[in-house]
């Protein structure tokens, strides 16, 4: 998926905040600046029209990550490409069409260049190989098709489901499960 996205609001200018008072007490509560409610609203507009232009079909899967390669095109050499990742990642997520939650974006910036005429960020987004703790696909169906002879694997390992999640346990060492007990019903 390739999109191309004006410079957002910066972090510093995404959200503001007001005093309220909250049973006699004063709290500070946060709102989108008016900059950022726009720039969403334009730019989700833009990614629902992209997603059907160029097909892409989502993976509606909470653990799936996404590389998303930047490009960034600055109107002056004094802005700092990690401030505009949050405004900009939140309307994609938005639109429930590239990812389930930006938690799974993985921001790479491939390049800063500077162009006041056409200031902008060129995205490339792609599915990660990876799945979970495991390089690829294929390496994980590895692990699991020796989990299936484990008698924890059919009350649904969590061993198992936590790795698939990402997660790194002491259970795993060089890719195979130190808790493996073979399932003695299956002989």
């Amino acid at each position: 998926m390739k999109l191309v996205s004006p410079i957002p609001p910066s972090v510093n200018h995404y959200l503001s905040y007001r005093a309220i008072m909250r049973n006699g007490k004063p709290l500070a509560m946060s709102y989108k600046t008016r900059e950022a409610a726009k720039y969403q609203q334009d730019f989700i507009k833009y990614v629902r029209h992209e997603v059907f232009r160029q097909k892409w079909h989502p993976l509606h899967d909470k653990n799936q990550h996404y590389y998303v390669d930047a490009v960034f095109y600055f109107p002056r050499v004094d802005m700092d490409a990690n401030n505009y990742w949050k405004c900009m990642f939140d309307a994609i997520t938005e639109t429930g069409l590239i990812w389930i939650d930006d938690n799974t974006a993985c921001e790479r910036v491939q390049k800063i260049c500077y162009d006041t005429e056409n200031p902008r960020i060129e995205l490339t987004i792609s599915p990660v190989q990876y799945v979970g703790v495991f390089d690829n696909a294929p390496q994980m169906e590895a692990f699991e098709s020796i989990c299936v002879g484990c008698r924890r694997y059919k009350r649904n390992c969590s061993i198992l489901q936590r790795s698939k999640e990402g997660r790194v346990q002491k259970e795993i060492v060089n890719g195979v499960c130190t808790k493996y007990a073979k399932d003695i019903r299956e002989d």
